[in-house]
């Protein structure tokens, strides 16, 4: 009998998820999907390919944080009034909206989740505030637990055009600590953390130079802070006391010059930090060891680099206004080995968020 010859089942492993990349719309929020108006999942093949598909649409959706069991998806929309938006995820990255509740501000860009899965963050550029939603176990997924919890506002203002008032960018969880960095005030605010994530407001851990401009930050593998400087462009490392609360400066280093270089996200590599860089459009690793910074090396990456992250030997940066994720590779030493080996066409990627 000869041998079939019609379509013969495909036993490849399915693609598997390795993130998903939320948006912000080049010509702002409100405006027609597909301008940067929903979220992508990113999937690699047996091959080491990636590919990516949107699987929602959703206003603004350019800061995304996942549940602590990866079963929820949560979503800024960076709108005014703001809000934030909860997905159930499913096989392949998929997501299923479940509801949306409000931010209770305006414009928020930041999202992070208390390792016990019971309350998120939200920090809001537009109305400078801190707010937080509480969340509860439903079936296999998480659920918003009646809304709003608590709302911070911040005041104060700083020396430059952009800090006539308090604009909170991130927050940072530091043990029984969260501190909150306000681009509009320089401060580094601290509140003490609740077993359940609920917060107490406790003053100010430190402060940067006038007019310096808090982004984001990350932990080194010393303990320490590493701050980027969205607006004197500088990388400031902050040794952090976590009986007292408070920053100590110990070193900073610039990443270009005021104005034309704006600092974006940093991650932590071993003793590396990879920081995006807005502006020039690049990529600057830095090594971090002993209370001290070191520029190691930098690579013009996709144009306006807003968010990265790393998957492995893989650093995948959003390049917003080059509308698309490029992939480049790790050296050892936590630098960029060449050129990018993929890129994946998204528009005005925001935020990328590792799985």
């Amino acid at each position: 009998m000869p041998a079939a010859t019609g379509p013969q089942p495909d036993d490849r492993p399915a693609p598997a998820l390795r993130a998903w990349v939320g948006t912000y719309p080049a010509v702002g929020a409100g405006s027609a999907v597909d301008t940067g108006e929903g979220i992508w999942a990113v999937t690699e093949d047996s091959a080491g390919r990636f590919d990516a598909r949107q699987v929602s649409r959703g206003p603004a959706p350019s800061f995304l944080a996942l549940s602590p069991d990866g079963s929820t998806l949560l979503a800024v929309g960076e709108t005014s009034p703001g809000m934030v938006v909860r997905y159930a995820v499913q096989p392949g990255g998929g997501l299923v909206e479940r509801e949306r509740v409000t931010s209770g501000g305006a414009d928020p860009c930041h999202l992070l989740v208390h390792p016990s899965g019971r309350s998120v963050y939200v920090s809001q550029y537009g109305s400078g505030s801190l707010a937080v939603l509480p969340l509860e176990p439903d079936a296999d997924e998480w659920r918003f637990a009646g809304g709003i919890g608590q709302v911070f506002e911040h005041s104060g203002r700083g020396p430059r055009e952009r800090q006539a008032g308090p604009h909170v960018h991130s927050s940072v969880l530091l043990g029984d600590w969260l501190l909150a960095l306000d681009l509009g005030t320089d401060e580094l605010r601290r509140y003490r953390v609740a077993p359940d994530g609920a917060l107490t407001v406790e003053g100010v851990a430190g402060r940067l130079p006038h007019g310096a401009g808090p982004r984001h930050a990350a932990v080194t593998s010393e303990g320490h802070l590493a701050v980027t400087a969205e607006l004197d462009a500088h990388l400031y490392l902050l040794r952090w006391d976590p009986e007292a609360g408070v920053v100590e400066p110990l070193d900073r280093i610039a990443l270009g010059e005021p104005g034309a270089a704006l600092p974006a996200h940093v991650v932590a590599h071993g003793d590396r930090l990879v920081v995006g860089v807005r502006g020039p459009d690049e990529v600057v690793t830095v090594r971090a060891a002993g209370g001290r910074l070191a520029e190691v090396g930098r690579r013009v990456v996709a144009t306006w680099p807003r968010h990265h992250a790393l998957l492995g030997d893989r650093l995948l940066v959003a390049g917003e206004r080059a509308h698309r994720v490029d992939v480049h590779l790790q050296g050892r030493d936590g630098t960029d080995s060449g050129e990018a080996v993929q890129a994946l066409t998204i528009p005005s990627p925001a935020c990328v968020l590792a799985v």
